[in-house]
């Protein structure tokens, strides 16, 4: 995997020489996206959740990993999926992030952005596809899940696919809970689901 961490180049450097390797980093990713050279853009944002890694091809974002998951193991997967060219470059992910900052600040209830689905297929595609279709603040259980993907015994595999989101929180597989309401798994934590589902009720 060839990837390029503006941050870790920077880690040791007085004002000056940041200010020059990261007008150096701009300019070499610059000309990465305008020659078709990169795989995968990626950046870090930190979140009331902790920090997430955001990372996009050039159909769209393409992954949203929590520090748990492993920011590194999460571009590895990527590279071997994807492609081996990926480079932290944020621009291509202002979008994805100024979008993040307003649903956690309570101020958007769905995501506008184009989305790249290529890491999901099959029987968990077709899961996937149910979820944005439970609305900001309510949930929904596996089993429902299940039966509006037309696999209505298929309760556990419904779990497995939502605890495989790629897409975590834009793909909103938080929203979906056992059947006595109960949150049940998350890829970013039993915490980090409450909190996602407390935020999205609202005041008490």
């Amino acid at each position: 995997m060839m990837t390029v961490d503006v941050e870790s180049a920077l880690a040791g450097a007085g004002p000056t020489d940041r200010a020059i390797l990261a007008e150096l980093h701009g300019r070499l990713a610059t000309a990465a996206r305008d020659r078709g050279l990169l795989d995968i853009s990626y950046r870090t944002l930190e979140s009331p959740l902790g920090s997430l890694l955001l990372a996009a091809t050039p159909v769209g974002l393409i992954r949203i990993a929590f520090a748990v998951q492993g920011h590194e193991q999460a571009l590895d997967e990527l590279a071997q999926r994807v492609g081996p060219r990926i480079l932290a470059d944020a621009r291509p992910l202002d979008g994805a992030a100024h979008e993040l900052d307003e649903y956690f600040a309570g101020r958007r209830r769905a995501f506008d952005l184009p989305l790249d689905h290529r890491l999901t297929s099959g029987f968990r595609a077709d899961v996937l596809a149910q979820l944005p279709r439970i609305g900001y603040g309510t949930t929904a259980s596996y089993a429902d899940v299940a039966r509006a993907a037309g696999h209505p015994r298929a309760v556990r595999a419904v779990g497995s696919a939502c605890g495989a989101n790629p897409l975590p929180i834009v793909v909103p597989c938080h929203r979906v809970v056992r059947s006595d309401g109960t949150p049940g798994g998350y890829a970013g934590g039993a915490e980090a689901k409450r909190m996602l589902l407390r935020l999205e009720a609202g005041p008490a």
